[in-house]
């Protein structure tokens, strides 16, 4: 029987966690014997039961290291910048451990979050020419000298050398600069495998990775997939719990917000949506005023509605007399899939994302999307009803009297 081994930070949570237990999944189905070596828990796992915890990872759950190895890793990355170089005791008996498993394919995922030393693991790699290896590349953070993504900032160090870092306050969080030698120390790790492809969910990304030191790899995109048979159209009474029935609802969903995201482009949209006049003059279909009797102005049409908020940026959004409406991040599938079918519009002003499975999960749900020109986003929609625009608050207003919203 043929030997799958996973590497991952995490197992079961998160779309990394889920992408890993359903190629695990998978390639059981296949006839292989599979293991996924992880090395954080998330928090809801954290407090499950046993039995949740046994169910969620069976027999093929590996962990790397424990809270502590995390917690420690964490503190020495934030205070010298060498995120991945630490956690060697733990990645020792991990080894030591993989080696006895002598799996025939080596299938990687995030090796970053601070659970695994990077350049043990390769020189482990690099002794076993036997092995296959296959890297899936969820984000650019293999070929830079600090972070996962630049295109907020837009650097593009990483294509020469990484140095004088623009991001060191961004994840992986640094006090001081080590960006040069991190940069020198993973080219040197991830480069001369024998037997590796890299997989991308983008063509955006396949395109970065053939542009870093990482381009002696063939490339395979393989595009994230969703759930259809779960993310469909379904009635709900959003609209109605919320006293917004009248209201053209527009959509944004993230794990967590911020400026990167695209909250400030929300909070602009909300106040410039609020001051068109009855006009029309940005293209806007006019119809304000209802039998209701609602109020004059687009404030009366729009609502936006963001779910992934935490309580301290939806209390900010309060005392700023903003009109948004402030969902807290749900794990809740269902939920999730009766606000996508709640919403006339779903809006990703995101600036730097790799392939948001957001924006299919809303087409899937009925909505058209309206999303930023950045990363892979206009290789995840598939309806002729959704538009691509430039990254400017103007553009999404232009879009929405486009689609007659």
């Amino acid at each position: 029987m043929s030997k799958l081994l996973i590497i991952n930070s995490v197992l079961g949570f998160g779309s990394t966690g889920k992408i890993v237990m359903n190629i695990a999944r998978e390639y059981e189905q296949k006839g292989y014997e599979v293991k996924v070596a992880f090395g954080r828990i998330m928090k809801q796992a954290a407090t499950s039961s046993d039995g949740k915890r046994a169910a969620l990872y069976g027999n093929m759950g590996v962990r790397i290291g424990n809270d502590m190895d995390v917690y420690c890793h964490g503190i020495l990355s934030r205070i010298t910048d060498k995120h991945g170089l630490y956690s060697k005791m733990a990645t020792r008996k991990f080894l030591k451990w993989a080696s006895e498993y002598d799996p025939d394919l080596l299938w990687m995922h995030n090796i970053h979050g601070y659970y695994i030393n990077y350049e043990m693991l390769f020189d482990w790699i690099k002794s076993r020419p036997q092995m296959k290896v296959k890297w899936t590349l969820h984000d650019c953070w293999s070929f830079t000298g600090h972070c996962a993504h630049f295109a907020y900032v837009k650097c593009d160090k990483w294509k020469e050398g990484c140095h004088d870092c623009p991001q060191r306050s961004t994840y992986p969080a640094a006090i001081r600069d080590n960006s040069a030698g991190n940069y020198r120390r993973k080219k040197a790790a991830f480069t001369g495998v024998p037997d590796m492809t890299l997989i991308t969910p983008s063509e955006w990304l396949k395109d970065m990775v053939k542009q870093s030191y990482m381009s002696e790899y063939p490339v395979e995109v393989k595009y994230n997939t969703i759930n259809t048979e779960v993310f469909r159209p379904v009635d709900n009474s959003f609209k109605r719990d919320h006293g917004i029935e009248v209201k053209k609802m527009i959509l944004g969903v993230a794990s967590f917000w911020n400026e990167r995201k695209g909250l400030d482009d929300f909070i602009e949209l909300d106040k410039k949506l609020r001051s068109i006049d009855e006009s029309g003059s940005t293209g806007l279909a006019s119809e304000q005023n209802s039998a209701q009797g609602t109020e004059k102005g687009n404030r009366s049409k729009f609502k936006i509605v963001l779910v992934g908020l935490s309580e301290a940026q939806m209390e900010d959004l309060r005392k700023k007399g903003s009109d948004i409406l402030g969902i807290p991040r749900t794990n809740s599938v269902s939920e999730i899939v009766e606000i996508y079918s709640a919403a006339d519009v779903f809006v990703n002003p995101t600036y730097e994302d790799t392939f948001p499975t957001v924006n299919m999960e809303a087409e899937a749900c009925g909505t058209p999307v309206i999303t930023y020109d950045t990363g892979g986003c206009r290789e995840t929609l598939k309806s002729d009803k959704s538009m691509v625009i430039p990254q400017r608050v103007d553009a999404i207003i232009e879009a929405l009297g486009k689609m007659n919203v």
